[in-house]
């Protein structure tokens, strides 16, 4: 039997590292302005992962955490700043950032939250309004 592919990440300073084991769930950017606000960019580039595929390997004892909403903890390393992960307990996913997970062959497949953009993407990609009815949205499918 094969073992499912595990990928390795860390925070900017390398203090938290972690693994991703498997595939993840769903692929895509985020253009919604908290994601914006967090990673100080026009857009967030996510992966959503089970929380039992996802694994801090080093410095737990360096991560912070914050609730904006309910919904969601940000985590990030104490040490240098650079964010990790998002836990929506919820939805039952934990999304790790892609760009803290280098190796993973990151494929768009949605963007969500496209109504609140601040950086047009003309990639063929589907463009959510909000999120998908499953997550809770309207589904509502915006032009390319």
């Amino acid at each position: 039997m094969t073992q499912p592919k595990t990928y390795e990440g860390s925070c900017f300073c390398g203090a938290v590292q972690l693994r991703v084991t498997g595939a993840p769930v769903g692929m895509g950017y985020c253009h919604c302005d908290s994601c914006r606000k967090w990673s100080a960019g026009p857009v967030n580039a996510f992966t959503l992962w089970k929380p039992e595929h996802v694994a801090i390997t080093r410095g737990t004892d360096r991560i912070g955490s914050f609730n904006k909403t309910p919904g969601s903890t940000r985590k990030w390393c104490k040490t240098c700043g650079g964010h990790i992960l998002t836990e929506h307990p919820a939805l039952g996913l934990t999304d790790v950032y892609a760009a803290v997970i280098p190796d993973f062959p990151f494929e768009a497949g949605v963007h969500v939250h496209y109504q609140e953009t601040a950086l047009h993407i003309h990639d063929g990609v589907v463009k959510q309004k909000d999120v998908p009815k499953e997550m809770g949205g309207s589904g509502m499918v915006l032009p390319d």
